[in-house]
């Protein structure tokens, strides 16, 4: 499995219209064939604060994601709601192991 976790902060005029561009993101990525899951997540202190949970089946799935229609709309959308750059981390699943997605 290849985890991604994005952490994104944005302007809190873009609120709503950045959780509207990032569900259709959401939505179309996990008909992807190399997804097994996407989730997204609002923190509950910081209402201009997301995560993104990104579990991939193999490490060229994210190179195909960011290469879709859906994607590339989606970056394009939000960028200029940023309050500042996403940020990252890769990660390795412990449990469940790669059987349990």
């Amino acid at each position: 499995m290849h985890v991604l976790q994005v952490f994104v902060h944005v302007k809190p005029e873009h609120r709503e219209a950045f959780i509207d561009a990032t569900l259709d993101n959401v939505r179309a990525s996990r008909m992807e064939a190399g997804v097994a899951r996407f989730d997204f997540y609002a923190h509950q202190d910081d209402p201009t604060r997301f995560v993104l949970m990104e579990v991939y089946h193999n490490a060229e799935a994210p190179g195909k994601h960011k290469t879709t229609p859906h994607y590339q709309k989606w970056a394009h959308q939000v960028e200029e709601m940023l309050a500042e750059p996403r940020q990252r981390n890769l990660l390795t699943n412990l449990f469940p192991g790669d059987e349990g997605f």
